[in-house]
């Protein structure tokens, strides 16, 4: 599917669409957890829907009607089990220890660049307890991890620490994790600290060390709340966004910040947050909590007042795409003046864009960041290969012409 964007503001005000990375979460917990769970999850995607099989495909009992997820537990491990993770690296770095800590031979397939995305060394510390992992896609999982101690480096993915998280609440006895600092990305691991706990794992954290309580998982009602990253794009546009958590873990909740540190105005409503983002300037970006709000952020630094420095985003180059590179070839594209250095993006703002054809490089964040520039663009805007926004956000066009965008398929 191929878009072109007639520039235009856009303006009003939407609902948040749910957390991919809290319905993540919630589905695995509830699938692993004593009785029955019902997750609220107001939209669903193309990863959240992927990690919604790989469960009923472990033996979880899963059924959707409206917005509402009925989760029945694993009752007994499989003796095997084939699971497609698609192109979600939350789904597989999530999964890989649960498989382990269930015991069940399991057969991992994965779709587009996420069989390059590293598991190591994650994978290194579930084959020392115990499992085994093949080297190479399809991956073939086999043996057993149980209770005992565990150690991850925290400036990997905090991915890593999640699925072992989960995995050692499931296990029978008591775990300890060990967090090797630095730490990076740390409010993705407060986010499954507080689903857990909604779930009822007992689990203390001292000095980067967890210490974790295994079989005390209880099924419970959960519902997922609004997403920070994909409000990020309306927030830059200008746009209020309804039910945002102001309290919520999620880190990239920091976009209000940043906007303000670029000179928007931010105003908390009755129902949300807007921005107004008509006046900016640059400032410097430190991307190591909030990688995935980088490409909007550099969207609207291209048509900011001076130069916007993003650093410490070197994770982004393991992404569904080479996110420093792609973010630098999307604008470039359309005209922006940014270059890409070894661990971020270097943007001098213009006062408009010329438009043109772009790729979003079969990467969700750089379509819909295109779409965002694209406001401030003088001419037209084409962007190939769209379709790559199903993976978090399949409405994100039709939501963006219901705004006043001009977005069209060609």
């Amino acid at each position: 599917m191929n878009i072109q964007i007639t520039p235009t503001l856009l303006s009003g005000s939407i609902d948040g669409i749910a957390s991919k990375s809290f319905a993540h979460r919630a589905l695995i917990c509830a699938a692993l957890a004593k009785g029955e769970s019902k997750i609220r999850i107001n939209t669903s995607s193309e990863d959240i829907e992927a990690t919604v099989d790989c469960l009923k495909n472990l033996g979880a009992g899963i059924e959707k009607n409206g917005d509402v997820y009925t989760v029945t537990p694993i009752a007994a491990p499989l003796k095997n089990a084939e699971i497609n993770c698609r192109e979600s690296g939350s789904t597989i770095r999530f999964l890989l220890p649960v498989i382990c800590a269930l015991g069940t031979e399991t057969i991992i397939n994965a779709g587009g660049r996420l069989p390059e995305r590293p598991l190591s060394p994650l994978k290194e510390e579930l084959i020392r307890a115990g499992a085994s992992v093949s080297e190479s896609f399809p991956l073939k999982v086999s043996g057993k991890i149980g209770c005992g101690e565990y150690s991850i480096r925290g400036n990997v993915s905090s991915q890593f620490v999640t699925g072992l998280l989960m995995a050692l609440s499931f296990t029978n006895g008591e775990s300890r994790l060990n967090l090797i600092p630095p730490v990076e990305s740390r409010p993705y691991i407060d986010i499954t600290l507080r689903v857990l706990e909604k779930f009822g794992a007992e689990i203390k954290e001292e000095n980067n060390v967890f210490y974790i309580k295994g079989g005390s998982l209880n099924g419970c009602n959960f519902i997922v709340e609004a997403d920070w990253s994909n409000a990020a794009f309306w927030l830059c546009s200008g746009v209020e966004v309804r039910n945002l958590n102001p309290d919520s873990a999620q880190g990239d909740k920091a976009i209000i910040d940043v906007l303000a540190a670029m000179g928007a105005e931010i105003t908390k409503t009755e129902t949300g947050f807007s921005a107004n983002v008509s006046s900016l300037h640059g400032c410097r970006v430190d991307a190591s909590h909030i990688p995935d709000a980088v490409p909007v952020i550099a969207a609207v630094a291209s048509t900011a007042d001076g130069e916007t420095v993003i650093y410490n985003a070197e994770r982004l180059r393991l992404k569904e795409s080479d996110r420093i590179e792609t973010t630098a070839s999307m604008l470039l594209s359309l005209g922006a003046d940014v270059k890409t250095t070894a661990d971020g993006l270097k943007i001098k703002g213009k006062s408009s864009l010329s438009g043109g054809e772009t790729e979003s490089f079969g990467d969700h964040r750089i379509a819909m960041a295109a779409a965002v520039a694209a406001q401030k663009c003088v001419g037209a805007v084409t962007i190939n290969n769209a379709q790559a926004v199903s993976k978090s956000y399949p409405a994100f066009f039709e939501d963006y012409n219901s705004l006043g965008g001009k977005a069209n398929v060609l």
